[in-house]
């Protein structure tokens, strides 16, 4: 490669400058297609239906349990309350509920005067107008639903927000009530079962026991009428009392160990399900002999204490020192279990923690009640032998007496528990509590035109930068200077446009001539001067060929002005036209081709015919002529060589414009029989792998090639790293030209 056509390479890098002049250069389509982004948001703004939206807040507390279940263990903390807070939004969330939802939907349309205030229970809405109306089905609608309702806890907080957003203020306000209220019921019903069935079982255990009441007085009375006997000895009567309040005990206690033995099943079906070895654990827990001593001890001295109060009254001392041993022995109990406890909790899984706790709990309660209702049952047993003790006259009345009582007393117990049930279930009020009811909006809550205006003109401008990023990658055209200058090529010069020449007027394409003070003809004068220095290890270079890539590049504009610009520096100077495939030289000079070049060369025509003037003192030309069939041998000919030395002798400068490189092999001829060869390439639109290929092309051993001319190069402000290469030369207001140094 000829050393003059190298430059240092220039690192390819990317600076903010340079992104910044990437969008300038893309101005107009970056706002074009920002623009048009505008627009559509604010089509979409004008045309989008008002939203509405309607909020209540509930609150969420976890259920504290029954005033029936008392535990002889302590409350246990409150595991996992953020896994409450989940579950409970996903039975918000549940099919169950939006099914509520959606029957009260339309159960409120069915009964409503104004059904203009509905819009999404209708398959259509807008067939309302018409007085016409097709209901979604309750499947439709449940689907419809979750896309329209939003569940959400606030962060650290046990309140959840329940959101409905539609068309409709009134629907709004009416769905996201119908949700806390649906969801009310179902949190009341939960939280009720198991006082629901204890209520059940005792009014079971009611009927059953007044019925055996009935039976029994009945028994009685047959039997004192059968034997004559009224009365019993006070000595009777005593004992009678007495064992009647042990059997009413012994019977409260058995059901009492009924219920627990239900919950208790309960519980441990499902943990053993879960986890089969914490139940093992807990059922070895369930016989531990210490345990077991420790409630076989609180129920002898619970059985003590209520005979010392039968006995001596609620405040005598036996009651108290009963009483004393009963805390002490109901203290060790406690702790004991609460180290057992801890162990099985600290060794639990996170999610079973609370059901484990269950299972403990209604286990040791079971165990105690068995406690006791053995410990009854010796007492029950100890009355019996004193009432077979009696005469057998009043043997078999005590009996009946006794009995009479015992379901008396029972069914009173039972009775009142199952008041207390009642009331109990009555009084759960749940744990949600509504805070803030959904209201009817005033205003929409959607859509925000003023940020759907703004989010558009982003977007667009998003959009636009992108298509500049995408286009300038994909563009792999000349450019700049600097991009010839990167790949290691010598840049002579860079020509802008010329004035009026992008409008078809061709009057403006031999500039130099024409308009001599623009900015094109001070670049061409330029150009010359560089030309003339590029090859100081010549003696002179009189011949330069001009070829280009491909077509449409500017290469026979350039050789006619660079041409120009020698005659107007007083060298006499002619120009060749040796593109013999689609010349146009003549076009210039608005004149014929013929004769030319080829018509000399077959004898043809005469040297001077073909030498025709331009305008320009010291410049002529010579056009192609007739177009031969074999230009590549008539260019490689000796011929071709003489005629060039003949030229040599007769003028300063020759420049021979040539056909495209890339097309034919007429320039790569030419340019071994020249004194140097040019290159020229067109500003976004010469493909730099061409112009590469091209180079490759000219670099031979003659070493003519002297370098590239950026034709059509346009000053711009995305350029802005380029300023240097715009003007050469500035324009005072007077119109005169002034130079100014050219920054390389």
């Amino acid at each position: 490669m000829n050393k003059a056509a190298v430059q240092p390479h220039v690192q390819d890098t990317h600076t903010l400058r340079d992104y910044i002049n990437l969008v300038k250069l893309n101005f107009v389509p970056i706002f074009l297609i920002a623009l048009t982004g505008l627009l559509v948001a604010i089509i979409y703004a004008v045309n989008a239906p008002d939203i509405y939206k309607s909020t209540t807040v509930l609150k969420l507390s976890k259920p504290q349990g029954s005033v029936l279940s008392g535990s002889l263990l302590p409350e246990f903390q409150d595991f996992g309350s953020d896994r409450f807070i989940a579950n409970e939004i996903e039975i918000l969330k549940s099919y169950k509920l939006r099914s509520k939802v959606a029957n009260a939907l339309l159960d409120s349309f069915n009964v409503s005067s104004t059904k203009n205030k509905y819009y999404m229970i209708f398959e259509d809405p807008s067939e309302l107008k018409q007085g016409k109306f097709r209901l979604k089905t309750i499947a439709s609608i449940v689907g419809m639903l979750p896309s329209k309702v939003s569940i959400d806890q606030k962060r650290g907080l046990d309140i959840v927000e329940i959101s409905v957003e539609s068309p409709s203020p009134t629907e709004s306000a009416m769905i996201v009530n119908c949700y806390a209220e649906a969801y009310k019921g179902i949190n009341l019903s939960y939280n009720r079962e198991q006082l629901t069935r204890v209520k059940n079982f005792l009014a079971s255990q009611r009927d059953e026991k007044q019925s055996e009441l009935i039976s029994v007085e009945e028994t009685l009375k047959n039997y004192q009428e059968q034997r004559g006997i009224v009365e019993l000895p006070e000595q009777a009567k005593a004992l009678i009392e007495q064992s009647s309040d042990i059997q009413a005990k012994m019977n409260a206690t058995r059901i009492d160990l009924t219920m627990t033995e239900k919950s208790l099943n309960q519980y441990k079906d499902e943990l053993k399900r879960r986890n089969p070895e914490i139940q093992n654990y807990i059922d070895n827990l369930a016989s531990e002999p210490y345990i077991k001593r420790m409630q076989d001890e609180l129920a002898e001295q619970k059985s003590q204490r209520d005979r010392a109060i039968k006995d001596a009254g609620p405040n005598s001392p036996l009651v108290k020192k009963a009483e004393t041993k009963i805390n002490e022995i109901d203290a060790r109990l406690k702790n004991q279990l609460s180290v057992f406890k801890a162990g099985v909790l600290a060794a639990t899984p996170e999610e079973i923690k609370t059901l484990t706790a269950k299972v403990l709990e209604e286990e040791t309660k079971y165990q105690s009640l068995n406690a006791s209702y053995r410990k009854l049952n010796e007492i029950g047993g100890d009355y019996d032998r004193k009432l077979s003790a009696l005469p057998t006259s009043s043997t078999d009345l005590a009996r009946l007496t006794r009995e009479k009582m015992a379901y008396e007393k029972l069914y009173l117990q039972v009775e009142e528990r199952y008041q207390e049930a009642i009331i109990s279930e009555q009084s759960v009020p749940g744990n949600v509590l509504i805070i803030d009811e959904g209201l009817v909006p005033v205003k929409p809550a959607k859509p925000n035109r003023l940020l759907i205006v703004l989010i558009g003109l982003i977007l667009g401008f998003g959009m636009g930068i992108g298509f500049a990023f995408i286009r300038n990658y994909l563009d792999n055209t000349v450019k700049t200077p600097e991009d010839i200058q990167n790949k290691n090529l010598n840049i002579l010069a860079w020509i802008p446009q010329i004035e009026g020449l992008e409008s078809g007027i061709k009057d403006f394409e031999f500039v130099v001539a024409r308009k001599p003070d623009a900015s094109a003809s001070e670049a061409y004068r330029a150009l010359r001067t560089r030309i003339k220095f590029s090859k100081l290890d010549k003696e002179s270079l009189k011949v330069l060929l001009v070829t280009s890539p491909t077509s449409g590049e500017g290469k026979t504009t350039t050789t006619v002005n660079l041409a120009g610009s020698f005659a107007q520096a007083n060298f006499k100077t002619i120009i060749l036209d040796a593109d013999l495939r689609k010349p146009r030289v003549h076009t210039v000079f608005n004149q014929k081709r013929f004769p030319g070049f080829t018509d000399y060369f077959f004898g043809q025509a005469t040297f001077e015919e073909v030498v025709r003037k331009t305008e320009l003192n010291n410049l002529d030309y010579i056009t192609a002529g007739t177009i031969p069939p074999n230009p590549s041998e008539i260019l490689s000919s000796t011929q071709m060589e003489a005629f060039i030395e003949k030229l040599k002798t007769m003028y300063d400068y020759i420049l021979i414009d040539s056909p495209p490189v890339i097309a034919v092999t007429d320039s790569e001829i030419l340019s071994s029989i020249v004194d140097a060869t040019v290159l020229v390439v067109s500003a976004n639109n010469t493909e730099m792998e061409l112009m590469e290929k091209a180079v490759e092309l000219l670099n031979h051993e003659q070493g003519s090639f002297i370098g590239i001319i950026l034709n059509n190069f346009t000053y711009r402000s995305g350029y802005g790293s380029y300023y240097k290469y715009y003007y050469y030369y500035s324009r005072p207001k007077d119109g005169s030209s002034k130079k100014n140094k050219l920054k390389v």
